[in-house]
């Protein structure tokens, strides 16, 4: 298979023809990319909003108490996939209201089965959160 290569922006630099415009970017534009879908998120979503207030006090709970460091990772861990996963479940929906903005059965269940995965990790972290709790009382 041969790739056609042509000169990019940076004449230093070669970038395949069939490469999206997106990739081979530097660090810095990458970082604003993913920097603007967490303002999307943040602008468009109460749930992101509310998840963000979550992490927050988490972050502060574990500043007041210093606990041991394995709490911090896993307190941190998991609220952080919460956030992440509302993240990846904000960017499906926004792509399946522009690709499909009719009401089709099958768009149901993707967004449904998506609020399933936020949901159960939300309670994971809850579960998680209740533990250490539980470990600074005994």
């Amino acid at each position: 298979m041969s790739v056609t290569l042509s000169k990019g922006r940076d004449k230093n630099k070669a970038t395949r023809l069939s490469e999206p415009l997106m990739k081979n970017h530097n660090f810095l534009r990458r970082l604003g990319y993913a920097l603007a879908g967490i303002g999307i998120s943040w602008r468009s979503e109460r749930t992101f909003r509310t998840l963000i207030a979550g992490l927050a006090f988490i972050l502060a709970v574990l500043l007041v108490t210093r606990p041991a460091p394995i709490w911090w990772a896993i307190l941190l861990l998991t609220a952080g996939s919460v956030v992440a996963l509302e993240l990846v479940n904000t960017a499906v929906e926004k792509l399946i209201d522009h690709v499909h903005p009719d009401q089709h059965a099958i768009v149901g269940i993707v967004k449904d089965t998506l609020a399933g995965a936020v949901l159960t990790m939300s309670v994971t972290s809850l579960l998680v959160f209740a533990a250490f709790v539980v470990s600074l009382l005994g």
